[in-house]
């Protein structure tokens, strides 16, 4: 994990979003523990309260979960919610931007998606 201090956007958003980019990526499996709140804290000396303020965001979000007394563990299914969720912000950010330039353009559908399948190759 790297954190950018001197970032506009908040270490507890950066603690979720890192342990976030872990999990998709397979840093992180499912059912596995992730660190604790204190190994995170002192490795990156960040106040413990921050990280697990960033924690707490992905147990909100059902991606881990708390076991009492032992620690925060992957839930089975995170991979797939977290792939689900960043094709939705995906579908919202950029196809839509795009289908509407194109719009603009009168670029018509075919016209476009032989554009995408250009790209592709």
């Amino acid at each position: 994990m790297q954190f950018n201090f001197n970032s506009a956007e908040p270490i507890y958003l950066q603690v979720s979003q890192q342990i976030e980019d872990a999990i998709f990526t397979g840093g992180f499996k499912e059912g596995e523990q992730i660190p604790s709140t204190t190994e995170v804290s002192n490795q990156f000396h960040i106040n413990p309260a921050t990280v697990l303020k960033g924690m707490n965001q992905l147990v909100t979000r059902g991606l881990i979960e708390k076991h009492r007394g032992v620690g925060m563990f992957v839930v089975v299914g995170a991979h797939d919610q977290i792939k689900e969720e960043r094709k939705q912000d995906f579908n919202r950010k950029y196809v839509a931007r795009l289908v509407t330039e194109a719009r603009r353009l009168n670029i018509s559908k075919k016209e476009l998606i032989k554009l995408i399948e250009q790209r592709y190759q």
